[in-house]
């Protein structure tokens, strides 16, 4: 599964490409950036997306998915009382904080609204060390989690994204890990990241992402600075796609101010919006074709796709979509489920502008020594 979804990922690529030669991406007054389909899994355009950065506090998106897995693991409970070390009250004092202190026990859930709108520095050094017992077992967990869900370019120094020559991350590995939180964790991603402010200790913070008030179909994500990053913003927004809904996501790094990074990823947001279509090419499990096999237990198997298949295109271009079938013929027994037996290339005004691995739907056994037989001389003479 992990290969067929890298083989996506690196054909959905080539699309964007192929789309950035007839549509110009706008301009954007950024370092670098990334505009991602999440429904797609696909990305739109980007500018210098594989520059290293300082993450500074976009940081906290790895934090809060390793809280959320352990969540989900059962190894935290959200209602469960953390004692405050002194290392975790003592962070920083002049950076982003939720003011907790050594001698009141915080609640996990109280810990993630801290992390997640006030960006507290404090809050997430406490979840660091209440998940792995301490900070710095935290951070190797971050980077094994890091490589496995495919951020090639980044590494943690930390919990919570404060300078260290050991933070450094790249817009497109900070959209990969947005598009899985939102995917492997949509209703903790519902409870925190659209909240717009957060009382703790009898103090208020509202959420630094102004894309909250400015726009009902923005639901997240995360904010971040510092001198040498600049201002940063990761944002998603959830709009009407026919009958259904389509998400974008966006990564805007380096700009110069907390206005413009707020209103240069809405207007990446609305033209992402405004200029492309998503739309389904297949079901999972939907049989594209049904192909003979040999030396099997059945005459024919069925192929297509163990997920729901969407492309995006430039607005009016998806009816001309065409696709391509190419197979591994001749197909012969035994066949395991999921298995590659051929591709799929999408025909554009008579370019591939992807291509995306064609799986067994169901397994087939060899069929009996006669069948192999006689199977093998039709081969001979086809």
């Amino acid at each position: 599964m992990k290969k067929f979804l890298a083989t996506i990922a690196a054909s959905l690529l080539t699309m964007s490409v192929a789309m950035a030669q007839t549509l110009p991406a706008p301009t954007v007054a950024a370092k670098s950036w990334i505009l991602v389909d999440a429904t797609s899994n696909q990305v739109i355009a980007a500018q210098d997306p594989d520059l290293r950065i300082e993450p500074a506090s976009l940081t906290k998106i790895m934090t809060a998915y390793m809280v959320f897995s352990a969540l989900k693991e059962k190894k935290l409970d959200l209602n469960q009382s953390v004692n405050v070390s002194t290392r975790a009250w003592k962070v920083d004092a002049s950076s982003s904080k939720m003011f907790i202190e050594p001698n009141k026990p915080v609640t996990i859930n109280e810990l993630l609204y801290g992390l997640i709108v006030q960006s507290g520095n404090d809050a997430a050094v406490a979840l660091a060390e209440a998940v792995a017992g301490s900070e710095e077992a935290f951070v190797v967990q971050m980077n094994r989690e890091a490589e496995r869900i495919g951020m090639k370019s980044s590494h943690y120094g930390n919990p919570h994204g404060l300078p260290s020559p050991e933070n450094y991350a790249t817009a497109r590995d900070l959209s990969t890990l947005a598009a899985r939180l939102i995917s492997d964790f949509p209703e903790y991603y519902k409870t925190y990241y659209s909240t717009k402010s957060y009382t703790y200790n009898k103090i208020t913070q509202p959420n630094r992402n102004r894309l909250l008030w400015l726009d009902p179909t923005v639901d997240g994500m995360k904010t971040g600075h510092t001198e040498a990053a600049g201002y940063c913003l990761i944002s998603s927004a959830n709009r009407p796609n026919g009958t259904g809904q389509r998400r974008l996501i966006s990564v805007v790094t380096g700009t110069a101010s907390d206005q413009v990074r707020a209103q240069e990823s809405l207007k990446l947001l609305n033209w992402g919006f405004l200029n492309f279509d998503t739309v389904k090419l297949y079901a999972k499990g939907q049989a594209i074709d049904t192909p003979v096999i040999w030396k099997g237990s059945q005459a024919q198997i069925k192929i297509g796709f163990d997920r729901d298949l969407y492309v995006t295109l430039p607005k009016g271009s998806a009816a001309k979509l065409k696709p391509a079938l190419e197979r591994k013929d001749p197909l012969v027994a035994p066949i395991a489920q999921n298995s590659k037996v051929g591709t799929v290339k999408m025909m554009l005004d008579g370019k591939a502008i992807a291509e995306f691995p064609v799986l067994a739907l169901e397994k087939v056994d060899q069929a009996s020594i006669f069948g192999r037989a006689w199977d093998s001389i039709r081969l001979m003479f086809k």
